[in-house]
């Protein structure tokens, strides 16, 4: 994870705010249950005599040190413009009393009922609260949202989702996430089982620490347990029932993000004030974010806070609601730095700018014009996908897609004539497709690029979908070999335009490692074109509204707190193709390097490695493991985690085994190996 605040040139440090600030640390929020739970809370100073609304934070990452930096640069300013602005490490993480069981638990929502109860209580306080959070701070902003507390009036929800099932890091059209499963599971393996501070708790942090370390589960265990859609996944998924959400709702995200689709859903189906904000942006806070442009969302932020927190007009109901960064077309690059465009505008979602225009599929051509049906065998490689890129970047170099060259001639792809005209896509293509397969369980995967004249591809957008899900997430089924399907497939969407001269380009195929788990065997598609195959394409047209559009302030953040650099940080992506064995690997390592706070003396370091591993022709050769070392220490305090997760299958179950070994000072302290077997459930 990258909590670091970038420094620019197009950035401002604001230290002028309009009211004095104060940091208050290690504040115990007691729970009804006896639990405590810790909190940094910045105050303008005179708010006992001027009480202000409040806004809280509440993830897991630990305040003290892993987001301190990243803290340090949003509290104080929204404290400086009169909020008491609260960050809540979340029960079981940080120096908050016990143990992290799993993702959005029901406790976590009651627990932040809780801090409601407490924050409306305090002497500096109106009484009404914002929440707000990125990716995990942005789910539970929504899941707590459907609770209905009274005193909270007002979210903004950022790289986030409304669906755990269908557009998380674990299951993506019915398929297991392969690419990310594993991984995040391993993350929060090792991030849930970090030590509390002993100048914090006191002596019981060692005992405390053991029992984290032995008694935090690999999260992984569970969710593949879970296969389909059922109550563990509805748990959560404010989707369910959209009408629990009462309140306004920011939502937020960016391009290269990968929770951009909620925002569609959350706009088009909470009935209360909406607001949507896309940008060209990886999984961050848009005033930091890459690709530039980088946005004064600060100055946003408060604008929707003021409005109902404050009762203020500023203006920000009478905007559109939605958006949105017009990418121009860029050949593919492992990162970019910025990615030319425009900001768009639509009054409302869905929007009348949006036409969809259907390509139709024949050999191997894509044409607006319908032709003669045929049948097509699909090519089926299981290295396919190697060159996707990372289902959710944070930015770092080879995040991004490669060149879809270097993939297409795994797939079968059909391409457009040159375009003639420029197209503008905003919203979501959609596949629907004929098919049948010669096995019982199969998926398929659909990738949109953009060819150059040049020949680069890029990829714009991509979708898949379990196929013995076509009918029902709940409730999946056997496929029958031969018998001819119609399939739809929704992409993930999209803000890109196409030049004159460049042409579509679709790719079909029944792999997408390391996105999806490999069928059991490998399977054969025939796709069947004519008039019930083709992609639907969003078509946008120039709206007035869009002079509205570009209107952001230039970033602003809060002074971060002062940090030393202990080691650098290291980033090394590499595809390795094995020809005699017949193996491809993909080995992802990150060292997020090890960071020195200068107040505190805290210190902090990770080091991430993946290795995702297949055979061709073998789906049943898939294999990835993934590797955390942790540090947390100060002075003569120092702790270490080292983690290791592995998993494969076979024909009928998935194997699981991960392994956490605690040091205190170099000397090992506690070590336990988690090891099952899961029945494969057409998975």
């Amino acid at each position: 994870m990258v909590f670091n605040i970038k420094d620019s040139e197009n950035r401002r440090v604001k230290t002028d705010y309009p009211r004095k600030v104060k940091k208050i640390e290690n504040i115990w929020i007691p729970m009804s249950d006896g639990a405590k739970l810790a909190a940094t809370i910045w105050l303008p100073e005179d708010a006992e005599t001027h009480p202000v609304p409040a806004l809280l934070e509440y993830i897991p990452y630990r305040k003290n040190d892993f987001t301190a930096i990243r803290d340090s640069a949003r509290h104080p300013y929204f404290a400086g413009h009169g909020y008491a602005s609260i960050r809540v490490d979340i029960r079981g993480s940080g120096d908050s009393d016990g143990i992290l069981m799993d993702e959005y638990l029901k406790q976590e929502q009651d627990d932040a009922l809780e801090v409601f109860d407490w924050i409306v209580n305090q002497p500096w306080s109106t009484g009404k609260i914002g929440m707000f959070g990125k990716s995990w701070g942005g789910f539970n902003s929504l899941q707590v949202a459907a609770r209905n507390h009274p005193a909270l009036k007002a979210i903004i929800t950022l790289c986030s989702t409304d669906d755990r099932y269908s557009d998380d890091v674990h299951y993506r059209g019915g398929n297991i996430l392969a690419s990310d499963m594993l991984w995040w599971s391993s993350t929060m393996f090792a991030y849930s089982a970090r030590p509390q501070d002993p100048e914090v708790v006191g002596e019981s942090w060692r005992e405390n620490w053991i029992d984290r370390v032995e008694n935090t589960p690999p999260y992984v265990e569970e969710w593949l347990r879970h296969q389909r859609r059922d109550d563990y996944w509805k748990h959560g998924s404010i989707c369910e029932d959209y009408t629990d959400i009462n309140i306004p709702v920011f939502a937020v995200s960016g391009w290269y993000d990968g929770y951009t689709d909620a925002v569609f859903r959350i706009l088009e189906n909470i009935d209360a004030p909406t607001k949507g904000l896309i940008g060209p942006w990886v999984h961050e806070y848009p005033e930091v974010a890459t690709p530039e442009p980088a946005i004064g969302f600060l100055q946003e932020a408060l604008r929707w806070w003021d409005q109902w927190l404050k009762e203020e007009d500023t203006g920000i109901t009478e905007e559109p609601e939605l958006i949105t960064w017009m990418q121009e077309s860029a050949k593919p690059a492992a990162s970019y730095e910025s990615r030319p465009g425009r900001w768009v505008a639509d009054t409302t979602w869905p929007a009348k700018s949006i036409n969809y225009k259907p390509y139709y599929f024949n050999q191997q051509q894509l044409s607006t014009q319908l032709t003669d049906a045929t049948a097509m065998n699909i090519a089926n490689r299981q290295e396919h996908g190697l060159y996707a890129g990372l289902f959710c970047p944070f930015g770092q170099a080879g995040d991004f897609p490669g060149d879809q060259r270097l993939e297409n001639g795994k797939a079968t792809v059909f391409t457009s004539e040159p375009l003639t005209e420029k197209m503008e896509l905003l919203g979501h293509p959609v596949f629907h497709g004929r098919i049948a397969v010669d096995q019982e369980n199969a998926l398929l995967a659909v990738r949109l690029m953009d060819k150059a004249p040049t020949g680069e591809s890029t990829l714009i957008s991509w979708g898949m979908l379990n196929l013995n899900h076509y009918q029902s997430h709940e409730h999946p089924e056997a496929l029958v070999p031969g018998k001819q399907y119609d399939i739809t497939i929704q992409l993930d969407a999209l803000g890109q335009q196409i030049p004159v001269g460049h042409q579509l380009e679709v790719a079909i195929a029944p792999t997408y490692w390391t996105k999806a788990w490999p069928s059991p065997k490998p399977v054969q598609v025939t796709l069947y074109t004519g008039e019930q195959t083709y992609i639907e394409l969003p078509t946008r047209t120039i709206q007035p509204e869009d002079q509205q559009a570009d209107r952001f302030d230039i970033p602003e953040t809060a002074p971060v707190t002062e940090r030393k650099t202990l080691r650098e940080d290291e980033r090394t992506f590499d595809i390795v193709h094995k020809p005699i064995e017949q193996v491809w690997q993909l080995i992802d390592y990150s060292d997020a390097g090890d960071r020195l706070l200068v107040e505190s003396g805290n210190s902090f370091g990770s080091i991430n490695k993946n290795i995702y591993t297949i055979k061709e022709n073998d789906p049943l050769s898939a294999h990835i493991q993934c590797d955390w070392e942790l540090t947390v220490g100060r002075g003569d305090w120092q702790t270490k985690l080292i983690t290791n997760s592995e998993m494969y299958g076979d024909l009928e179950y998935f194997y699981l085994t991960n392994t956490i070994t605690a040091y205190e000072n170099e000397k090992e302290l506690t070590t336990k190996t988690w090891e099952t077997k899961i029945p494969r459930d057409f998975n």
